[in-house]
C-alpha cells in the first residue's frame, strides 16, 4: 500500500441480489460488480451484509427447526478466510486497482459468523472483522465478535471502518469507532423487505436514518450498500401463503451520505440491480468537524469515558507455569502482579 494517502477519489456501493446459497456464482459475480467499479474509475467498492453467500432470510419466516433445511446447505457456501475462492476476490482487487469492503458469512471451523473484510488495491487483507453481537433470530445462526473487531483502518484512501446491520443502532460500537477518527465508512445492509409495514425498526426509512446520522454524528463519508431479494431467492424461501407478506422482493435502498449527512447520489429503484457512485473530498471531513467533532473539540472527557477491551477472545489460552514456591509468604506481592500480569498478555 502507497503511504500516500489520496484526498479525492470515487467510491461505489452495490445495490443487488446475492447468488443465494451459491459461493462460487455468487464469488463470479462479485468479481464482476468489482471489474464495473473500477472501469467506472472507483477506487472503493463496498457490498452489502453477508452478501456470500446472501442474509439467512428463512431466519425471519419461520422456526429454528423448519429452517434446518438450509443449514447445510448455508454453512458449505459462507466463505473461509485464506479459501481459494477468497483468494479469487483479493486477486480482482489487485488485478483492478481497487479497494474492496466484502460483506460475507465467515466459515471458521465449525462456525459461522456476519463478516467484512477491508482488501486494498494491492489485494491484501488489510483486515478482518466481525459483527460484534448478530441482531436479533441472527443469533440462532452466527456467532459473536470481540472489541478486536471494532477497528478502523489506514488505507491509501483515509481511515477505513465498517460496521453491518444494526450495529449502527449501538451507540457505544458507534463512539468507538468514532474515536479512531474514520474517514470513510461502510454500513454494509441486507435489504429492507421483512415484515414491511409491520415492523418499522426493519424499515429502509429507519435504517437509512442510521447511516445517515453515523456520517453526521462521526463527519465521515458512509456508503450504505443494500441487497436486494430477488424473485429466485422468493421461489426457494417461500413455501406457503402466510410466508408471503412477510419478505417481499426488492429491498434495496442503498446510498452513499457525505460527512455532512447530506446524500451523495440518485438511489435506484428498490427492486433495480446497480452500482451507486459517489465522489470524495476528504477535506470536507475537516469542514465538517469544525461544527461538530464528539471526539475532539465538542467531546467532555472528564464527564464521559468510553471503556473498551480489544483483546481478541479466544477459548484456550496457555498462561507461563508459575515457579513452585515453598511457602506462599514467600511470593512478594510485586512478584505475584508481574506474573499475573505475564499471564494475561498470553
Amino acid at each position: 500500500m502507497s503511504s500516500e494517502v489520496k484526498s479525492q477519489f470515487k467510491v461505489a456501493a452495490v445495490q443487488a441480489a446475492p447468488e443465494f446459497l451459491n459461493l462460487e456464482k455468487g464469488v463470479e459475480k462479485a468479481i464482476r460488480l468489482i471489474e464495473e467499479a473500477a472501469g467506472n474509475g472507483a477506487s472503493l467498492i463496498a457490498f452489502p451484509e453477508v452478501w456470500l453467500p446472501g442474509y439467512p432470510w428463512w431466519i425471519w419466516l419461520d422456526s429454528p427447526a423448519a429452517g434446518m433445511k438450509f443449514v447445510r446447505r448455508h454453512f458449505e457456501n459462507s466463505l473461509t478466510i485464506g479459501s481459494e475462492l477468497f483468494n479469487k476476490i483479493t486477486a480482482a482487487a489487485a488485478e483492478n486497482h481497487i479497494h474492496v469492503v466484502l460483506g460475507f458469512s465467515e466459515r471458521a471451523g465449525g462456525s459461522l459468523y456476519i463478516s467484512q473484510a477491508i482488501i486494498d488495491d494491492n489485494g491484501k487483507v488489510v483486515a478482518t472483522r466481525r459483527k460484534l453481537k448478530p441482531t436479533h433470530a441472527e443469533r440462532t445462526v452466527y456467532g459473536e465478535g470481540d472489541g478486536s473487531h471494532l477497528g478502523v483502518y489506514d488505507t491509501a484512501l483515509g481511515k477505513l471502518g465498517a460496521l453491518c446491520c444494526a450495529e449502527h443502532i449501538q451507540p457505544l460500537s458507534k463512539f468507538a469507532m468514532y474515536s479512531q477518527h474514520e474517514q470513510i465508512h461502510v454500513a454494509a445492509w441486507p435489504s429492507f423487505s421483512v415484515y414491511r409495514g409491520a415492523a418499522f425498526q426493519f424499515s429502509a426509512q429507519a435504517n437509512n436514518a442510521a447511516s445517515q446520522v453515523y456520517a453526521l454524528e462521526g463527519q465521515c463519508y458512509v456508503l450504505a450498500p443494500c441487497a436486494t431479494v430477488s424473485k429466485d431467492m422468493l421461489d426457494m424461501l417461500i413455501d406457503s401463503e402466510s410466508k408471503a407478506p412477510l419478505l417481499l422482493e426488492g429491498g434495496g435502498f442503498a446510498m452513499i451520505y457525505g460527512p455532512d449527512g447530506a446524500p451523495l447520489c440518485e438511489p435506484l429503484g428498490e427492486t433495480q440491480e446497480g452500482l451507486l457512485y459517489a465522489e470524495v473530498d476528504l477535506g470536507a471531513v475537516g469542514v465538517a468537524k469544525a461544527a461538530y467533532d464528539p471526539v475532539g473539540h465538542y467531546s467532555r472527557p472528564d464527564v464521559f469515558q468510553l471503556r473498551i477491551n480489544r483483546t481478541p477472545g479466544a477459548i484456550v489460552r496457555d498462561f507461563q507455569q508459575e515457579v513452585p514456591r515453598e511457602s506462599a509468604c514467600e511470593a512478594p506481592a510485586v512478584d505475584s502482579q508481574r506474573s499475573s500480569a505475564e499471564g494475561s498478555e498470553k
